[in-house]
């Protein structure tokens, strides 16, 4: 993981150096990288701000809206100041927060984020595919593969809205690079993924896959999805292995599950906490696999979702919009803006 300044740098050089590659990959007749149109009007036009809500103040909610059922309802708390050993008290509160966007597409280093620009990452070889036809093609190939970006994108803070900085979990104040798959050595590789995150062994069976579809009926009828099945991201299919390449079905289910499985990683290697609950209201805390009730999702492009979000695994059937979201041709690419609950003491 970067260290905050050095992402928000190398992401400036990043760009600089991919610029050039664009109008080469026009001229040679290569695929060409789309622009999402994020730092734009976009900004504002395809956010979907109802999701902030609810927003609970000392335990109150002062706005309608879906709660996780794991959050704090606590009214004051107390907190230490630093490692000083002094305590000071203050009130909770939370809210959903826009903290993370992931872009996941098929050629390498493309980044619809960054203008359609073509990052210097990856090479033709792990160019990325879509398989949604599972009946004629074995094997290997009958999965689809894509490569995922995530950003750090604590929009509150870049809007300089909310922004009790006591109250950010991760520091994050500006849109930085976390992660890029095509340097990830364990994303095209599931073996080797297996060597890092081998819990996997656990659920590599039948009846592990076929709880799964508790999960999908909870999450069809808008109730949150169950952490006590970490390996399972509902309709979408299984986290694991924590890898680019995943079973054959529609676009968009291969691109929420890849973003998922993205979200998972993090998680399990202590890059991301646990920012729901009464122990993390001081100081998130690390949590091994994704704690799913903390975060749900929008899609912010190639169609915005700007009037609710959706749970983790939730079927395309039912997402605003339905499956109309899917463009035939170009649209097979997607970005995901996710939206995380956040417990803090805010202390007086």
């Amino acid at each position: 993981m970067l260290s905050k300044s050095a992402g928000t740098v190398l992401l400036f050089c990043l760009m600089l150096f991919a610029l050039p590659g664009q109008a080469a990959d026009a001229a040679n007749g290569e695929v060409m990288c789309e622009d999402s149109g994020l730092f734009g009007p976009k900004l504002f036009t395809d956010i979907c701000w109802t999701c902030l809500f609810p927003i609970r103040v000392s335990g109150v909610q002062i706005t309608p809206g879906i709660a996780p059922a794991k959050a704090s309802k606590k009214v004051f708390c107390v907190c230490e100041q630093g490692t000083s050993g002094i305590f000071k008290p203050g009130i909770v509160t939370a809210m959903w927060e826009p903290a993370r966007m992931l872009e996941v597409v098929r050629k390498p280093g493309c980044s619809p984020s960054l203008g359609g620009a073509t990052l210097p990452l990856g090479n033709k070889r792990s160019y990325g595919r879509l398989r949604q036809d599972n009946q004629s093609i074995t094997g290997q190939a009958a999965g689809s593969f894509y490569h995922a970006h995530l950003f750090a994108f604590p929009l509150l803070q870049i809007l300089d809205l909310y922004t009790p900085t006591k109250c950010n979990p991760d520091g994050y104040l500006d849109v930085d690079i976390i992660a890029f798959t095509e340097i990830d050595p364990t994303w095209n590789n599931g073996t080797l993924a297996f060597f890092q995150h081998p819990e996997s062994a656990a659920v590599a069976n039948p009846l592990a896959i076929a709880a799964c579809a508790a999960e999908t009926a909870l999450v069809s009828a808008g109730k949150e999805p169950l952490e006590s099945l970490w390996w399972c991201t509902g309709a979408w299919g299984g986290i694991y292995p924590m890898a680019g390449v995943s079973v054959a079905q529609d676009a968009n289910r291969t691109t929420a599950l890849a973003s998922a499985r993205i979200m998972a990683q993090q998680h399990r290697r202590g890059l991301a906490r646990r920012t729901m609950g009464d122990e993390n209201l001081c100081k998130a805390g690390f949590y091994p696999t994704i704690p799913k009730s903390q975060y749900r999702i929008t899609q912010f492009w190639p169609k915005s979702q700007n009037t609710k979000s959706m749970w983790l695994g939730t079927p395309p059937q039912i997402w605003d919009g339905g499956t109309s979201r899917h463009v035939p041709g170009t649209g097979n690419d997607a970005m995901y803006l996710y939206w995380r609950w956040t417990d803090c003491c805010s202390k007086l």
